[in-house]
């Protein structure tokens, strides 16, 4: 792949007839997933799932979303008495995968499909209510980068982060999602 993507230039689009196959990000589980499981979890609306590309083909990123749900004993106990204490479980979005192709390391793609995929979860919370995207962050530095942009640990479930959508909201007050 050429490694001379201008990231300016790169449009987000619902997984289509893009290739799949040149799709390397370095893990070999998340390459598998795109390669092999993606479509299959499109077609039978397990997620729905979005690519970052700069021509309609080239695959560079991609990002997938489903419906979840957070019990609110899952919650900080400080955050769930505030804001959601008379419900007992949260409609939530799932940030499921998020990679980049390993050519495009350091380039500001990772931030890009995560405010990419805030961006479509605030949309979306907008005709079927999310209070919030839960993410579970495959290694340290993966919780490194989501609490880098305000994501909370979820205590009781080792590295799934969460962060309100009233905070998304805010992120991108201003803009028009």
């Amino acid at each position: 792949m050429d490694t001379k993507v201008d990231v300016a230039n790169i449009k987000f689009e619902p997984l289509g007839k893009h290739d799949r196959a040149a799709f390397h990000c370095g893990s070999e589980a998340l390459d598998n997933y795109i390669k092999k499981q993606a479509s299959q979890d499109v077609e039978k609306k397990a997620a729905v799932v979005y690519v970052a590309t700069h021509d309609g083909k080239t695959i560079l990123g991609y990002y997938t979303l489903s419906q979840y749900s957070v019990h609110l004993t899952d919650i900080p106990a400080e955050i769930a008495k505030k804001k959601f204490a008379k419900y007992p479980a949260l409609s939530a979005t799932l940030l499921g995968r998020l990679a980049r192709h390993e050519s495009l390391k350091g380039e500001g793609l990772g931030e890009l499909l995560l405010m990419d995929a805030l961006r479509q979860a605030l949309r979306l919370s907008r005709q079927a209510a999310s209070a919030a995207v839960v993410v579970d962050a495959k290694d340290e530095k993966a919780v490194a980068f989501y609490k880098k942009y305000g994501f909370i640990d979820l205590p009781k479930l080792e590295r799934r982060l969460f962060i309100p959508m009233a905070t998304v909201e805010a992120l991108f007050s201003g803009d028009e999602s």
